[in-house]
Parts: C-alpha cells; sequence; structure tokens
C-alpha cells in the first residue's frame, strides 16, 4: 500500500505524516511548498494542490487521508476530479467533521458534500469526524504568554476538545486496517469542562496558574479581531459555536477509545506538548 497524505503541513496532517513513518510504511506527504515543508528526513514529500487536482501525482497511489478544499465552491467537484483521477486507489480517509454528525446549518454543509462525493466514488471510505480542535487555544497564545491570563466570552460554556494526535491516530488506523470501511467516526476529547476549566487545565499543563477573565460578546470579538488577528467572520464562528454549546453541550464521544483501545489525550497533555508555543 502506497498512500497519499494530503494536507500534511496541517495540524492533523503533521501528526498523520509521523505516525506513518514510525509505522514503516510507504507513503507521500503533499505540500504545496516541500522545500519548507520542514519534514523529518527520509519523509518523501511531493509538490501538488488540491485546488488543482489534475495535476496532483496519483499514480500507485493505494490509500489517501484526504482533505476538503475549504476555500472552493465545489469542493465536492475537486474530490470527485481526483478520486477519478486517481486509478490505483482503493481506500480513503476523509477528515471531515463532527458538524456533520450535529447537523449545525453553516457547518456541516460542505463536509457533508465531499462525504457523498466519496461514498459514490465506489471507494472503500472512511470519515473522521472531529469536533473542536485542541489546537483552538491557541487563540489565547498571547495573553497566557504575556500575562498567564484568558480573556475570552461564555466561561462556563463547555467543550470537549480532541487533540490534534488522536485524530490522526483514528485516521491512521483506518489507512492501515481492514474494518474500517463505511464508518464514520465522530471524536471528542475525553473531558467535558467549561471553558473556565480549560484554562485552568491548560495551566495545569505548563505548570503555572492561568486565570480567566470574562468578556462579553463584543469585547470577545473586538480582542479576536484585535490582539489575535482573526477576520471578523472568523471571529464571529468561534463566537458562535461557544455561544451554541453555552445553551446545547457538545458530546463527549467514546469514538476514540473504542477504535484505539484507550483513553484520549487530555487537553492537560495537549498543552504540555504545546508548551513552547504557550510558555513566555
Amino acid at each position: 500500500m502506497t498512500i497519499l497524505v494530503t494536507g500534511a503541513t496541517g495540524n492533523v496532517g503533521r501528526h498523520v505524516v509521523a505516525q506513518l513513518a514510525k509505522e514503516g510504511v510507504e507513503f507521500r506527504a503533499l505540500s504545496r511548498n516541500p522545500d519548507k515543508a520542514g519534514f523529518p528526513a527520509g519523509v518523501e514529500t511531493v509538490k501538488g494542490d488540491l485546488a488543482r487536482p489534475e495535476e496532483l501525482p496519483l499514480d500507485g497511489m493505494t490509500a489517501v487521508f484526504l482533505l476538503a478544499v475549504l476555500e472552493s465552491e465545489d469542493a465536492a467537484g475537486l474530490a470527485t476530479a481526483l478520486l477519478d483521477r486517481a486509478r490505483d486507489l482503493r481506500r480513503v480517509v476523509f477528515l471531515s467533521s463532527d458538524a456533520v454528525t450535529t447537523q449545525r446549518p453553516g457547518s456541516y454543509e460542505l463536509h457533508e458534500s465531499v462525504e457523498k462525493a466519496i461514498e459514490a466514488s465506489g471507494k472503500e471510505w472512511t470519515h473522521v469526524r472531529p469536533g473542536e480542535f485542541m489546537s483552538n487555544k491557541l487563540i489565547w497564545a498571547r495573553s497566557i504568554k504575556e500575562e498567564n491570563v484568558v480573556r475570552h466570552a461564555y466561561p462556563d460554556a463547555p467543550g470537549s476538545p480532541v487533540h490534534e494526535a488522536d485524530i490522526a491516530e483514528v485516521a491512521v488506523k483506518a489507512l492501515l486496517e481492514d474494518g474500517h470501511a463505511g464508518k464514520a467516526y465522530p471524536l471528542s476529547g475525553p473531558e467535558l469542562l467549561t471553558l473556565r476549566q480549560q484554562a485552568a487545565a491548560i495551566g495545569k499543563g505548563l505548570g503555572r496558574e492561568i486565570r480567566f477573565e470574562a468578556l462579553t460578546y463584543g469585547q470577545a470579538r473586538a480582542s479576536l479581531i484585535r490582539d489575535v488577528g482573526l477576520p471578523y467572520d472568523v471571529a464571529e464562528y468561534i463566537l458562535g459555536y461557544h455561544a451554541q454549546f453555552n445553551e446545547e453541550p457538545p458530546a463527549v464521544w467514546p469514538t476514540f477509545e473504542e477504535v484505539v483501545g484507550r483513553r484520549g489525550r487530555t487537553l492537560t497533555e495537549w498543552a504540555a506538548d504545546h508548551a513552547a508555543e504557550l510558555r513566555p
């Protein structure tokens, strides 16, 4: 089996690359800029852009870790074009979204359209559907590093963010093992924590106290735009799902433990893993 890893330089893709390298299987990591990918020695990196499926190096690829082209108005069409060209491809593991599971309007439509395109291709498929990534907490990095504080709205809104390495581990299982075909795996972290508790969990992982200061919705939006540099619509999206979680807590899915056989990584463990990005 030869695997193509798309989105190889992303939050999840880098973990997929590292885990496949550890397994010693044959794979290629796709990057728009291979010279800047920064992968370990021995990782075969190939140049390509998912938005241009006609140019992708697909010959001999029998499995793919696939991302949607979020910037495209026809992400499903691009996925179909890739799958049609990949004559040797048998297995597709798609990084989808838990929004498809919950059918959250404005979040699920694109990923669901790509899922349907993959299913219609006749390939063996598995959909990996993570909810909120723990890496989203890096929007707090600056204030954590400089002031030991998190400032945000909805301090008591619960969340169950998932470690990117756990998402990758489920994807790698589906890439390498039989028995995952035709399955959709919703993923969360192992704990339901309020935003205030999440700040404390990050502090525990860093070995110091991290305070939480509550902001209004408007103050939080302004901070995300001014201090984090997020576009207005992205700031609105983040606050929107925290507002929803405040009234409709997200699920804590047992999927990771069912697939992998052990408990998922906690937010405290994630903070320790990302200490270099969160320490002064």
